[in-house]
């Protein structure tokens, strides 16, 4: 489904972002395995991916350092020859109250969540634009859609997610680049792992489908929007939430 393809996902020593760079492969591409901290972590993850029979190179930078993320579209462009695909995954969250919140809790989320897609973004159109081909997906979230106490921050990145995702559709459209948005609901991860059991209960209560998500899931997704199946596509926010969101 994806053979021959180059793509980045950001994000993807852990979690959703590991995921979609193993289920990515799976389907046929080499997968440019973004981190920022753990290389430990982004190695085992391009080692599964190579014992798998798939290829995989990890790149370390901060999404949030316009310098950085230049330099690794460079060294990706470098090794593969282009970038056919572009996954916006990396993301922090510094949960709080906002009458407790502080301003550089506030911006380093919105930094990282919000700033770093779009200085993927950019890097992808130059490429895309010249190739008159390419996927960008980014990852935002239900809480982009439908707020959540504690997430001032982390709500207004993803939902500014979503309104980048839209313009840029349109943006980019003519040349046969799609740009769509994926609004994870409660997913099993490192970053949920940390809620209590009687607010995974209480969650899993207003979920229709009454289960969290899997981080496959979310990958599926990805991949099918990565897709020639998915060629008319664009501007749109699917949300994979188990119907949390309705």
């Amino acid at each position: 489904m994806l053979e021959n393809k180059i793509a980045i996902v950001t994000g993807a020593s852990r979690g959703i972002g590991r995921a979609i760079a193993v289920t990515f492969a799976r389907y046929g591409a080499a997968v440019a395995v973004n981190y920022c901290g753990s290389k430990e972590k982004a190695d085992e993850v391009v080692e599964k991916i190579r014992k798998e029979g798939g290829t995989a190179i990890a790149y370390q930078a901060d999404v949030s350092d316009y310098e950085a993320v230049q330099q690794m579209f460079s060294e990706v462009t470098k090794q593969f020859g282009k970038v056919d695909i572009l996954v916006n995954n990396a993301g922090i969250t510094k949960d709080n109250l906002i009458l407790k919140m502080t301003k550089e809790e506030f911006n380093t989320v919105i930094d990282t969540n919000l700033n770093g897609v779009f200085n993927c973004m950019k890097q992808a159109s130059r490429l895309m634009l010249k190739q008159k081909s390419g996927r960008i997906i980014n990852i935002s979230s239900i809480s982009g859609i439908i707020g959540n106490a504690g997430q001032v921050n982390y709500s207004a990145a993803k939902a500014g997610v979503i309104g980048m995702t839209k313009s840029l559709a349109k943006e980019l459209g003519s040349r046969g680049i799609t740009v769509n948005a994926i609004a994870p609901g409660y997913i099993n991860t490192d970053m949920t792992s940390v809620l209590k059991d009687e607010l995974k209960e209480k969650v899993t209560g207003l979920i229709p489908l009454r289960r969290l998500g899997e981080a496959e899931d979310i990958a599926e997704t990805a991949a099918f929007l990565a897709s020639d199946k998915a060629a008319y596509i664009t501007g749109q926010t699917i949300q994979v939430d188990g119907g949390l969101g309705i």
